[in-house]
């Protein structure tokens, strides 16, 4: 039987100071706990590379958080432990997030440790916009923190933005994009503001003013058309890539692939089963791993995330690949509908969502998931 390839991705939860929309688990002021994270960490992985065998890994993800806020040391110790245990792939893409203030020319030391793409969070070009969320960086760090990871030898390169902050005009995100644009990055990640429960942004949303659906949606498809008009194919409903620049990792994500997270809050499918690690650091310095849900995926549900997955990118689904897949009928006729629509576009027997269709996408796969339920053949 051939290798399989394997996805890892490793969760890093200390951060500067946490922004103001995040719900993912990190924590600002537990620096203390950063070098016994990193003792556990690697401990975690060398308890799970004997389940790795017979797998090569292509990508590594280094997510949080903020991963660079660890420095160079750590981080380098980190991806020596996934050589030691794991089969590396020698073309294995290897992803570093960071942010602009925690970047400098140390970097050459994580180009020479093996980490070969570096993920920005720039979020904004506008000082006034990034203080309202209560990011921590500036844009002159912006471009000084694109210079030092040139500087370091890396060429592949992303940057995160967000639209619909508060107060954010049509013309500040055309300014925004351009402004990373003109930083030459081979790939861009746009997303939608989301105001999560919890967080200060969502508990303070009544004293603000944001972007209402309309002017969201707006921004959304300019920056489609903007993008495209630069060379950046739109891949997945808020990633755009210079031609051979996805992310390979994430595509994992979106094409079922397999894969490993360790750290706290980290996810995993491997072996047809789902999981995911308490979001308790404490607890997992002290090596007391524990799930916070573990589940076998069952074969009605990786259908129907096979679909839901496939629709969310521009390869969309292939007709007559649901049935043929999966044994199963599915009423591809709604897809038809969404192509005379204009949400949709059909070529060589394939139907993806275009970027109108990517705006109202969970309506479209929420209908296409009711049809794949039901007995039509």
């Amino acid at each position: 039987m051939p290798d399989r390839n394997l996805g890892l991705y490793i969760h890093v939860p200390f951060c500067r100071s946490k922004c103001a929309y995040c719900d993912f688990y990190s924590l600002a002021g537990a620096d203390e706990l950063m070098t016994p994270y990193v003792d556990a960490l690697r401990a975690q992985l060398d308890a799970f590379s004997a389940r790795a065998a017979g797998y090569v890994v292509d990508t590594v993800y280094v997510g949080g958080g903020t991963p660079s806020y660890l420095g160079a040391a750590r981080l380098s110790g980190v991806l020596d432990a996934v050589r030691g245990g794991y089969r590396l792939a020698p073309d294995a893409e290897i992803t570093l997030e960071a942010n602009p203030d925690s970047v400098g020319d140390w970097f050459a030391e994580l180009r020479a440790a093996g980490y070969n793409r570096v993920s920005l969070g720039v979020q904004s070009a506008d000082n006034a916009e990034l203080r309202a969320v209560g990011r921590v960086h500036t844009v002159e760090q912006v471009a000084d923190a694109v210079s030092a990871v040139r500087r370091a030898g890396f060429d592949n390169l992303s940057l995160d933005l967000i639209y619909g902050l508060p107060g954010q005009s049509a013309a500040g995100w055309r300014r925004n994009v351009e402004y990373a644009v003109g930083l030459g990055p081979e790939h861009l990640s746009c997303y939608g503001l989301k105001l999560e429960p919890g967080t200060p942004l969502y508990k303070c949303r009544g004293a603000l003013s944001f972007p209402n659906d309309d002017a969201q949606a707006d921004m959304y498809l300019w920056a489609a058309e903007a993008l495209s008009a630069h060379g950046y194919r739109q891949y997945e409903v808020s990633n755009f890539a210079r031609p051979g620049r996805a992310s390979r990792h994430n595509l994992k994500y979106w094409t079922l692939g397999e894969y490993l997270g360790f750290g706290p809050g980290a996810h995993s499918d491997f072996g047809g089963v789902r999981f995911a690690w308490a979001r308790d650091l404490k607890a997992y310095t002290a090596r007391a791993w524990a799930y916070s849900e573990s589940a076998r995926i069952t074969p009605e549900e990786r259908a129907r995330e096979w679909l839901m997955l496939c629709l969310r990118t521009a390869d969309g689904v292939g007709l007559s690949e649901y049935g043929e897949r999966f044994g199963r009928g599915f009423d591809a006729r709604f897809l038809s509908e969404c192509v005379a629509a204009g949400y949709a576009v059909q070529d060589a027997g394939r139907v993806s969502l275009t970027p109108r269709g990517f705006l109202v996408s969970n309506q479209i796969i929420g209908r296409a998931l009711e049809l794949a339920a039901s007995p039509y053949a």
